[in-house]
């Protein structure tokens, strides 16, 4: 199974008819993923790669139930067109855009969490299901990175999740569900509040975390491992070992705050509730098959 999307899973696109849109339709569609609908407001009638435009996702769900939204949106329409999925009716959203607003970030997760709905992003490469389905921006040399298998992963880099993955399969296994969560401040869904679909997921039997120093999302992770929530083996990269100390590096997320936040923070708290961590990629590989035998 997948945790969040999967061949059965009617997916709308929002800002289909754009350059973006319609190019990262295509690959979904090659990928497997069952896009229905798309949406731009003033297009309707249209039809890219024979999927029917609507003005608006009201119209798009009334005649084709989609189930989750993928938006192609530039990052100051990012709330609005998470609102309008909501007021629609679906649960499940992804979006990609770099530089959403912060207070309108917020409003954002309050919405999500308020309706009983998953964001996933920005920020972000999306999420896939190797072999089945696939919402976001993952690279048309995916298929030699992107195994289907049984390690979930989650990640908040852009960059690192293909070498950190690649090294997944070296190691002779594959990909279950992977997640980009983002590296902005205020994500739509963090990395605990995944953990729970990974481990009721009888496909995936461990996790790999792609991590950055900043925030507390990792530490988040030992808190769930240590209370036993999640309970599956897992290997974590932190990325930002060699950054200047009480810098701000990279993406929005990569603040540290007294305590919480630097790379040995992350180190200390997930090895202590009994996760392996990785000093470099190449490593990850080999720490998995430690921890699966």
């Amino acid at each position: 199974m997948s945790i969040f999307i999967d061949k059965t899973t009617r997916v709308l696109v929002s800002g289909i008819t754009g350059s973006e849109g319609s190019f990262w339709t295509k690959h979904m569609i090659e990928l497997g993923t069952n896009v229905v609908c798309g949406v731009t407001p003033g297009k309707e009638g249209e039809v890219v790669e024979n999927v029917p435009v609507f003005h608006s996702m009201k119209r798009a769900v009334a005649k084709h139930n989609a189930g989750a939204a993928m938006l192609f949106v530039p990052p100051r329409f990012v709330m609005d067109a998470v609102f309008e999925a909501i007021d629609a009716g679906i649960r499940k959203i992804v979006t990609i855009a770099d530089g959403i607003p912060l207070h309108e970030a917020v409003k954002i997760r309050e919405a999500a969490m308020a309706a009983g709905a998953m964001v996933i992003g920005g920020n972000s490469s999306g999420i896939i299901s190797p072999g089945k389905a696939m919402m976001g921006m993952f690279p048309y040399w995916i298929e030699r990175v992107y195994k289907p298998g049984n390690v979930g992963v989650m990640t908040r880099s852009g960059s690192l999740t293909n070498e950190v993955t690649a090294m997944v399969v070296k190691a002779g296994f594959g990909v279950s569900t992977l997640a980009g969560v983002g590296g902005d401040g205020v994500p739509g869904t963090r990395f605990a509040e995944l953990l729970p679909l990974y481990e009721a997921d009888a496909e995936t039997k461990a996790m790999v975390i792609i991590g950055e120093l900043g925030g507390t999302m990792e530490e988040e992770v030992a808190e769930s491992m240590a209370a036993k929530r999640f309970t599956k083996p897992l290997v974590a990269f932190i990325g930002g070992r060699t950054a200047p100390e009480g810098k701000k590096m990279g993406h929005a997320g990569a603040i540290v705050t007294g305590g919480k936040g630097s790379v040995m923070d992350k180190v200390r708290a997930l090895e202590a509730a009994g996760a392996k961590v990785a000093d470099r990629p190449s490593r990850v590989g080999t720490l998995l098959k430690e921890m699966l035998g």
